[in-house]
């Protein structure tokens, strides 16, 4: 005690706080944002983890098919970029600005549809949500690149092609739903 004999001496507190710390069970917020964030921040936030994911799977798999020169698929070439500059009616762009225009059209939509699974999260909860949003994402793929991007229809692409598109869909949900379940902190919704 100090000398006024009401407050412990700092001694007495660096103790008693390192036996807080050291020994005993640790409580269940440890390492658990006390506060989580509104859910449609953590869906974009998760939406950015997922873009994220899917740029290193492409990169990941263009290590791996060493033999594959170029576009592994639709997603990773030129595709986005044309879509782009058709629905903005941009004329005649090259291809370098195709391919900044489909990276800027990644980043944005894929942050922006983590709000589509933050919200199918909140209605219909997980692993649900997760596979309604796969499914939808597969489906705005396999329709929008053909309408708009003027592929061939899904049924006429390669093996390997819907292969890596598929794999790459997969770990862009299963990193947005890890990401949100991480960015949830001990709150519901």
């Amino acid at each position: 005690m100090s000398a006024a004999g009401r407050l412990p001496d700092r001694w007495t507190c660096r103790n008693h706080l390192l036996r807080m710390t050291c020994r005993g069970p640790r409580p269940a917020t440890v390492g658990v944002m006390p506060h989580s964030l509104p859910w449609p921040v953590r869906s974009v936030l998760a939406g950015t983890a997922g873009t994220a994911t899917m740029t290193a799977a492409y990169a990941i798999e263009h290590q791996v098919r060493t033999k594959v020169r170029g576009q592994l698929d639709y997603d990773d070439g030129l595709v986005p970029g044309e879509i782009v500059a058709s629905v903005m009616h941009l004329g005649q762009v090259t291809h370098k600005q195709e391919h900044e225009l489909g990276t800027a059209l990644r980043r944005s939509y894929g942050s922006a549809f983590g709000l589509l699974h933050g919200a199918l999260r909140r209605a219909k909860g997980e692993p649900t949500a997760s596979v309604i949003f796969g499914g939808v994402l597969m489906t705005a793929t396999f329709s929008l690149f053909p309408l708009l991007g003027r592929t061939p229809p899904p049924w006429r692409w390669p093996p390997d092609v819907i292969a890596t598109s598929i794999g790459t869909h997969i770990a862009y949900v299963t990193a947005v739903a890890v990401a949100d379940d991480g960015l949830r902190g001990n709150r519901r919704g």
